[in-house]
């Protein structure tokens, strides 16, 4: 058995892909969404208490002719004390549940989104800033749980809370009732008014803030080469003016958010002056007491919170509109991997990997060739051929759009992503090093490795060495990429990672690309000792002679492939690596022996001495 006990149980079934952001009605959102209209409600039932206690108190007591025993007075006022309290508590669980509706939601939204992230392709991805991307996990998800927190579940209470309110206004004078509510409608279609300016200026603070973050984003990741080429004042200025555009359009929004507090303010002081105005006419016709005014300014007052946060639940709700847009935009990005349901995991086998016929547009085109168990086969051929592409196919980060690729027979797209994963390791550049501990990194591809395994692999890849130069050895902590670590360091833990568990298949996309001797060594010990089939991208001529075979691609095409020796006996991989060969290259219309030579040069079998081998080796 190849892989390691256990190894095959520890990926868990990959979540379906999410296709539209869920419902804010579901589950046990609902249940909280009836205890906020509930809390509205139980809010206007103690601002009505209040009121009729304030109405018995200045009509019994204030008003009255003779003087009530004190016990009344004392009960009024604990009465009062506890409806008022009843109602600052009601506020506090308001407060409360709205958080855990809005959290609840966004987790669930968020999940979603890091499902659909993870199901696509990189490819899909290119077109894409990080940090436009990480605006949707951060400042769009932010913008969507204000509305559910602070906008919809307010305006669920306060809604509720004004009706309430008003009905029971209505009972002691439906004159002010009437009145009042005149007002707050007005009030209402007067902030609704100035939504489409809202919504516009909203998504330019939002749009100006989508540049400021991938600029931000791109500088932290990149500030060496800001400083090396001296380009500091220059980038300064361009924070500044995309700084200024940003804080341009935060007051724009702070404008219009202005004038929609300001009309909701407007209607709040109205409304007090319609209740204050009708009730004066209402005592003087005789329908109604002081104390009934009094109590109807008290309902009043209630209501002025609900409409002063008007103003910001319309912020709220244009902001959310935005944000839902582009988060749409998001999940509607088609993925370039796709796995259907209750697919079946790869069964076992010695590892042979074939191409039949694929093709993906703008990188590959009709490409067929076999990689035969235990086999060592390097790609070559120009920047842009497409061997990075056959790469990321043979690991499922894309499926071909024509054509199928195989592992022992079975295609790659009906299996599942959980089982090619298990049995196809992959290092290159691509690949960096992840944030952490460098042991957290060792175990990447599987967490809960035995001790044994992961000796195995930081024995085979030199890791031992590296840990012994660290301060902390295996929990010494890396930051993105694996800055602080050098390039033969990061490339031998990249590689202990991608061999963790043997896979069947290892993909090395220019993994010995800049490395030193000594770490190039450690691909030499690598290849040597792994039994499996290898697939490596090479643009070094010496990696040649490692190889079993040859494939060579130029412009999406398979133009040459064969065993290593043949295939740089002559043909275009022998004329593209004696072109390489610089200063040792043939002169045009060199002859077919010629080119023979040079290849065999390269492949080890030549009897030039070493500097003349080196200067090749350099070259290519």
């Amino acid at each position: 058995m190849r892989r390691s006990e256990g190894f095959s149980a520890r990926l868990p079934l990959r979540p379906k892909q999410p296709t539209h952001i869920p419902p804010t009605l579901s589950g046990r959102r609902a249940g909280l969404l009836v205890r906020l209209v509930a809390n509205g409600l139980a809010q206007a039932a103690a601002a009505v208490a209040t009121a009729l206690l304030i109405e018995f108190a200045f009509d019994r007591l204030v008003m009255a002719a003779a003087p009530r025993p004190a016990t009344t007075t004392l009960w009024v006022g604990l009465a009062l004390a506890a409806a008022t309290g009843g109602g600052a508590w009601l506020r506090m669980i308001e407060r409360i549940d709205a958080e855990r509706l809005g959290q609840a939601y966004i987790y669930d939204v968020r999940m979603g989104l890091y499902d659909h992230l993870t199901a696509l392709a990189p490819g899909a991805l290119q077109g894409r800033s990080q940090g436009g991307v990480m605006l949707r996990f951060v400042g769009d998800l932010t913008a969507m749980r204000q509305w559910v927190s602070l906008g919809l579940a307010r305006l669920l209470v306060a809604g509720a809370a004004t009706l309430g309110a008003l009905l029971a206004l209505s009972l002691a004078s439906w004159v002010l009732s009437a009145g009042v509510a005149v007002v707050l409608i007005a009030g209402t279609l007067g902030a609704l008014s100035r939504g489409r300016a809202m919504q516009a200026v909203v998504r330019e603070a939002r749009r100006r803030r989508t540049h400021l973050a991938a600029n931000v984003n791109e500088q932290v990741a990149s500030i060496a080469v800001v400083q090396a080429f001296g380009q500091t004042d220059r980038e300064r200025r361009r924070m500044a003016r995309q700084s200024r555009r940003l804080q341009r359009a935060m007051v724009k929004r702070a404008r219009v958010a202005g004038e929609i507090r300001a009309i909701a303010d407007g209607t709040a002081g109205l409304a007090t002056g319609a209740a204050l105005l009708l009730g004066a006419a209402e005592v003087s016709t005789g329908r109604a007491s002081p104390g009934t005014v009094v109590a109807a300014m008290t309902i009043v007052g209630f209501l002025v919170s609900p409409l002063r946060d008007l103003g910001r639940v319309e912020e709220y709700w244009h902001s959310a509109v935005v944000a839902r847009q582009k988060l749409d935009q998001f999940l509607a990005t088609p993925s370039l991997v796709t796995e259907a349901a209750g697919a079946p995991d790869l069964r076992p086998g010695p590892g042979r990997l074939e191409f039949d016929n694929v093709s993906l547009s703008g990188a590959l085109d009709g490409v067929s060739a076999v990689a035969e168990p235990g086999a060592i086969v390097a790609v070559v051929g120009p920047n842009g051929a497409g061997k990075s592409t056959l790469l990321s196919l043979a690991a499922r980060l894309i499926d071909p759009e024509q054509g199928a690729v195989r592992l022992d027979g079975q295609d790659l797209a009906e299996h599942s992503l959980a089982s090619v994963r298990r049995e196809v390791g992959m290092a290159g550049p691509d690949l960096p090093l992840l944030r952490g501990t460098v042991d957290r990194n060792l175990r990447y591809r599987w967490p809960d490795a035995p001790e044994e395994e992961t000796a195995r692999v930081r024995s085979l890849c030199g890791v031992d060495d590296v840990l012994a130069e660290l301060p902390e050895g295996a929990e010494t902590r890396i930051s993105e990429g694996g800055r602080g670590l050098s390039a033969g360091q990061r490339q031998r833990i990249a590689l202990a990672r991608a061999l963790l568990g043997n896979p069947r298949v290892l993909l090395l996309d220019e993994a010995d690309a800049n490395l030193d001797p000594q770490a190039s060594a450690v691909v030499d010990r690598v290849l040597a000792d792994y039994e499996g089939t290898v697939l490596l991208v090479t643009h070094r001529a010496d990696r040649l002679a490692a190889a079993d075979a040859i494939w060579h691609l130029e412009a999406g095409k398979l133009v040459d492939a064969g065993p290593a020796a043949e295939v740089l006996a002559a043909g275009p991989t022998a004329r593209l690596f004696a072109t390489k060969a610089g200063p040792q290259a043939d002169p045009p219309g060199a002859s077919a022996a010629a080119r023979a030579d040079c290849a065999g040069s390269l492949n080890g079998s030549s009897d030039a001495g070493p500097a003349d081998q080196n200067a090749r080796g350099d070259a290519a």
